[in-house]
């Protein structure tokens, strides 16, 4: 039993390496929503960005010295996929999901985080000309109404969200699925055309994040603004951030880049929007109570992403 058990668990972590890191991805990117949702109620969602962004570049430099990988071989086309990708998806696309939790709160914002493989379908099928068949059509509707069902349930004991501020983190939440689906499509595209490491494609993702709101910032009339609180006053500030950027971002990040190279991009977006799945828990933990709305909706929106792509 132990010889058959050792077997099964070499070949997941072999055969299914894409698989499993895309799961430990979702897993780690719930707990790091949660702790960003209480950290974005003090820091603006572009300066928490950056500063989670600069925690992972830092942690990533020091992998790399420790791990041997220096100085790669790497061709120009995939290296500009990345900083696209990277532009896209971590500049654009993480701070449009942290100004949505702080609209939404992190299990919402979440679910609306599930249309982000649809849309990759839809991206890929623009892009890489894949045709989508009636079964994956039907799986983009059965979870955008998975969605819907547990965005718009009222939650016992929380705050009310007002209609301006739910619509805001609803636009929010679309804008963050878009760019993630799009940063999904570009990065697979950068490992068929090249040969990079997901250690070093998350390096080159966060740089171009990290430079793209530093962009943004510059021409930004709200700058003060959005870099306003006083990060370095606060000790528990400074460790809750360097929790969740180490969870969602160092790590996150590098086994997302795993998962899109060692498995397919649907497989990968589908297991990598699991993360409702494992905020249900914790958001328990944390006293809110969980109705079978809720349960029901992910269920539904997660077999939605199952039937678009597993029997597509």
């Amino acid at each position: 039993m132990h010889t058959i058990f050792n077997n099964f668990l070499i070949f997941s972590l072999t055969d299914l390496k894409g698989e499993v890191a895309a799961l430990a991805a979702a897993c780690l990117w719930a707990v790091a929503s949660v702790v960003y949702g209480l950290l974005g109620q003090r820091i603006p969602p572009m300066q928490l960005n950056l500063i989670k962004g600069i925690i992972a570049i830092a942690l990533l430099l020091l992998t790399i010295l420790l791990s041997g990988e220096l100085l790669p071989k790497l061709s120009p086309l995939p290296v500009c996929l990345l900083f696209l990708s990277g532009a896209v998806g971590i500049g654009w696309g993480d701070t449009a999901f942290l100004a949505a939790i702080n609209y939404l709160g992190a299990r919402r914002v979440l679910l609306l985080g599930t249309l982000a493989p649809p849309t990759t379908a839809i991206a890929a099928m623009i892009l890489l000309k894949e045709q989508l068949n009636v079964n994956a059509w039907c799986g983009i509707i059965l979870t955008i109404l998975g969605v819907a069902w547990v965005v718009t349930e009222r939650i016992p004991g929380t705050n009310e969200v007002s209609s301006t501020h739910l619509w805001q983190g609803i636009g929010f939440g679309l804008l963050a699925a878009i760019t993630n689906a799009a940063g999904t499509v570009i990065s697979r595209m950068a490992f068929a055309t090249g040969s990079v490491t997901p250690l070093w494609a998350a390096l080159l993702r966060l740089i171009a994040g990290v430079l793209t709101i530093l962009v943004s910032a510059w021409f930004s009339n709200r700058r003060e603004t959005a870099f306003s609180y006083p990060y370095w006053q606060s000790k528990r500030i400074i460790l809750a951030s360097f929790f969740a950027a180490f969870c969602g971002t160092f790590l996150g990040i590098w086994l997302q880049q795993i998962a899109i190279k060692f498995t397919a991009a649907g497989i990968a977006s589908t297991l990598l929007q699991t993360s409702p799945l494992f905020v249900i828990p914790i958001a328990m933990q944390m006293g809110e109570k969980i109705s079978l709305r809720a349960i029901a909706g992910v269920g539904i929106a997660i077999a939605g992403i199952g039937l678009l792509f597993y029997l597509n």
